[in-house]
């Protein structure tokens, strides 16, 4: 089944990717994962639609989050999705006020403030699509933690994912890309560094039914995160 890999240099050494044809770049010397896999009963069974590419990648990016965010794994950082909620009650709140003002006051009376909080609102509305579209982009996941190897180590990883089409030889794919970074000192000293991508098939995590195969996800995205 056709896949495809692709690893980016980084400072000192990078979490990179197996790949028979790219040079593999020194890996992190602690394992970004464990070994233990998630228990199957505690899994719930995801099925989506085949045919529908939104469902697939949705479903995958949920399963790669909740794997990722376990108490044993990472921190999940929801930095991304607190900018879009504030932006977006902001602009809920400006537009309730006005209308609140508005209904108190006479239509004339309230139009300079009716047209303020019109412009306040389009503005926020603006910067919420400019912030999701700019800087949060096609992040994933976003996670943290702190171990100890004789001193203090911060370790940071920052997943991003989108489909790739699927051309006349190859199916549609699931693209995850990798940021890795792990420094200590409260991140004044870097100790590695790096970025990774991978591409496959998402005929590999589903079966003819739809369902999701967490006995395919989690071993792939392990050797993933650990080469």
């Amino acid at each position: 089944m056709a896949r495809g890999k692709k690893a980016v240099k980084g400072s000192d050494s990078a979490a990179a990717v197996d790949s028979p044809s790219d040079s593999t770049p020194t890996p992190p010397p602690r394992s970004v994962l464990p070994i233990t896999p998630t228990p199957s009963k505690d899994r719930d069974v995801v099925k989506v639609n085949n045919a529908n590419l939104t469902e697939l990648k949705n479903a995958l990016d949920d399963a790669i989050k909740r794997f990722l965010s376990r108490p044993d794994l990472f921190k999940q950082i929801h930095l991304h999705t607190d900018v879009r909620l504030a932006l977006g009650w902001a602009g809920v709140f400006v537009a309730g006020a006005t209308a609140f003002y508005s209904w108190r006051l006479e239509f004339e009376k309230s139009k300079p403030i009716m047209w303020i909080g019109m412009i306040v609102y389009i503005v926020l509305t603006v910067l919420q699509a400019l912030y999701a579209y700019f800087i949060e982009r096609d992040i994933i996941f976003v996670g943290k933690r702190k171990t100890f190897d004789k001193r203090i180590v911060t370790e940071r990883i920052t997943l991003s994912s989108r489909t790739k089409p699927s051309t006349p030889e190859t199916p549609p794919a699931y693209k995850l890309s990798l940021t890795y970074r792990r420094s200590t000192n409260g991140g004044k000293s870097l100790l590695n560094r790096g970025q990774a991508t991978d591409w496959r098939p998402y005929n590999t995590f589903f079966d003819d039914q739809g369902v999701l195969d967490h006995e395919r996800l989690r071993p792939g995205l392990g050797r993933w995160l650990d080469a």
